[in-house]
């Protein structure tokens, strides 16, 4: 499988022990047809950042409620965290890296993020950004408040709204124009520096964003994919209040790619994270695991 089909599929066995057998998924995504292999289980977020490499689809919450992972199914936005990749067989998707040219200028909604600054650690934005452009595909004159209850498919932690907001109010504006013209380019910043140090004193910046966080090419920890790394994952109480009558990790363990599973018992005097006895909380870690690659710890 080449780097334009996808590669990136760390496979235990050739018919993907712990899953099944693997699935041949071929599909169109940002207009080029692509094609991998994946297990039955597998997420299509997970195929589209692993297999595919398209690391701009990014997992907060994996429940679908964040809206970091969201995408374009034939001009709809789904949630790839809560879509399998057979599922996928035939589509025709859209992930953030097709929203502008990958050379080219940025898509209006894009330069509006940019100019308002509507973003900051920018792990929501590709989210966001594919949620309002069909918002304003479909509302190209929205109001405020319409504006808000599209945003509410979406978290950020950052911004507070406000910016986000105000993007989307500029790119209307500009998608709507009658002849719309691309905006002027942001100005270049403005950097003064002062005294013996080079220290910014007494001088207005100009803020400037990262055009990769706009255009889904920005490197996040989930994004590194290092030989021989183990990912963790964490079993959390499905009860607010419970006693725990025992844990037994002999199936999980027993999975190909599992090599870890650690509880309270094995922590010992030691332990200040996992769950004792009672579970006090919804929250309250009973089992850590470790496995390679991360996706076998869903069956654990």
């Amino acid at each position: 499988m080449n780097r334009e089909l996808g590669t990136g599929n760390r496979e235990h066995g050739s018919d993907g022990a712990a899953g099944g057998r693997l699935r041949r998924i071929a599909l169109r995504v940002n207009g080029r047809a692509m094609e991998g292999r994946a297990e039955p289980r597998r997420t299509l977020a997970d195929f589209l950042r692993h297999d595919l490499g398209l690391t701009g689809t990014h997992l907060g919450c994996e429940h679908g409620v964040c809206g970091a992972c969201t995408i374009l199914w034939d001009g709809q936005p789904v949630r790839a965290c809560l879509t399998l990749a057979v599922q996928a067989d035939g589509a025709n998707l859209q992930t953030v890296e097709g929203l502008a040219p990958h050379d080219g200028p940025l898509h209006p909604l894009q330069q509006a993020f940019r100019e308002c600054h509507a973003l900051q650690c920018g792990f929501c934005t590709p989210g966001i950004l594919m949620t309002a452009s069909v918002f304003l595909r479909d509302h190209p004159r929205p109001t405020e408040q319409e504006i808000r209850e599209a945003l509410s498919a979406n978290l950020c932690r950052c911004t507070g709204y406000q910016n986000i907001i105000r993007a989307l109010q500029l790119a209307a504006d500009r998608l709507s124009a009658p002849d719309p013209r691309p905006p002027a380019p942001a100005p270049a910043a403005r950097i003064v520096r002062s005294g013996a140090g080079g220290q910014f004193m007494g001088a207005s910046l100009t803020r400037t964003e990262d055009d990769r966080l706009l255009r889904g090419r920005g490197r996040y920890l989930d994004d590194l994919d290092l030989p021989g790394v183990l990912s963790v994952a964490f079993l959390r109480s499905p009860h607010a209040h419970a006693a725990i009558a025992r844990i037994d990790c002999t199936a999980a363990l027993a999975l190909p790619g599992v090599v870890a599973a650690v509880t309270a018992a094995d922590l010992g005097p030691a332990n200040r994270a996992l769950a004792i006895v009672p579970v006090r909380a919804q929250a309250d870690v009973l089992v850590g695991g470790m496995a390679d690659p991360r996706w076998y710890l869903y069956c654990a």
